[in-house]
């Protein structure tokens, strides 16, 4: 063969990139909620990176998530290019719907985000500010309906915390939950309840277009402009947490690879500015130190939902 050729072939063999593989992320909520997000911006990066070269996501609405845990166990044991996004919201929902299926069931990979939940009201309500919204629940907590995600997750535990802490037994929280933070939204803004409590970014479009009101964040820092739930004399900071899990019954070759793909994705650029758009924290934490921290906050969240009454 012609050197030159044999040189050219070589060269471009090089140049071919490694084989990316394929994904299906599956969102356990409806379209429109966080997990919904964190699926579709990974698929977006993950894609525009050259990291993968097809991402697919799926929706399996339900019960904090622990539905499309199930079906995601049941359906994808032992296969590489299947991911879950989860997090703080669905600890709590395998605790409160006493699910079989739980994060014990499948490969955790990394912790990816960190996300302040912030509390909104419609544009015209009568709830001009948090000391508004504590003294109403003060004198009927009942009167107040909160409209957040699921049942257990993180906004059901930041509203019980913040009438614990405000004096008023958590129990009698007037919490309606919703499957995604669309279906929220929409409660809120079609004045069906008298707040919502969601995370952030999912209100922060309403928000500026002056369709929402809000009145704190329960992070430990401001949010665009918008005081924390301390700042306004309310004791509490609770900050979302959203991770990316792979099946179960891998190998350590397969679990390795998907590491490796989650890393390069949060590197990149593309997954950065998503990052600062969407007023997601980044927070990645794999391997070894990831398990030990999930088995902390599992532990600690179970604490939490007893001591407001959502566990027995």
């Amino acid at each position: 063969m012609n050197k030159l050729l044999l040189a050219a072939l070589v060269s471009g063999a090089m140049a071919v990139p490694a084989f990316a593989a394929d994904y299906t992320i599956m969102a356990p909520a409806s379209p429109g909620g966080g997990w919904d997000q964190t699926a579709r911006t990974m698929q977006e990066a993950m894609q525009a990176e050259g990291i993968s070269g097809n991402v697919q996501v799926t929706n399996v609405p339900g019960a904090g998530g622990t539905i499309g845990l199930a079906q995601f166990v049941n359906q994808f044991t032992g296969n590489p290019n299947a991911l879950i996004v989860g997090g703080y919201v669905m600890v709590g929902a395998v605790l409160t719907n006493a699910s079989p299926v739980s994060l014990a069931n499948v490969t955790p990979i990394a912790r990816l985000t960190g996300e302040s939940d912030v509390i909104v009201v419609p544009a015209n309500s009568e709830l001009q500010s948090l000391d508004d919204l504590v003294a109403m629940l003060k004198a009927d907590p009942g009167s107040v309906s909160w409209a957040g995600g699921s049942a257990g997750g993180v906004d059901h535990i930041a509203a019980g915390l913040i009438a614990k802490a405000v004096g008023v037994d958590p129990t009698a929280v007037n919490y309606i939950a919703y499957s995604g933070g669309g279906e929220a939204l929409a409660a809120v803004l079609g004045g069906q309840v008298t707040v919502g409590i969601s995370g952030a970014g999912e209100f922060a479009a309403q928000i500026e277009a002056g369709d929402l009101r809000a009145l704190a964040v329960t992070g430990d820092e401001p949010f665009n402009g918008i005081p924390t739930l301390q700042d306004g004399g309310v004791d509490v900071v609770v900050q979302n947490w959203r991770m990316v899990a792979a099946a179960p019954g891998l190998t350590d070759e397969q679990k390795a690879a998907i590491n490796a793909d989650i890393e390069k994705l949060v590197a990149s650029a593309t997954w950065t500015e998503a990052l600062a758009t969407k007023g997601w924290v980044n927070t990645y934490l794999a391997g070894d130190a990831f398990d030990a921290q999930l088995t902390k906050d599992i532990a600690a969240t179970e604490a939490i939902l007893k001591d407001i009454g959502l566990v027995q």
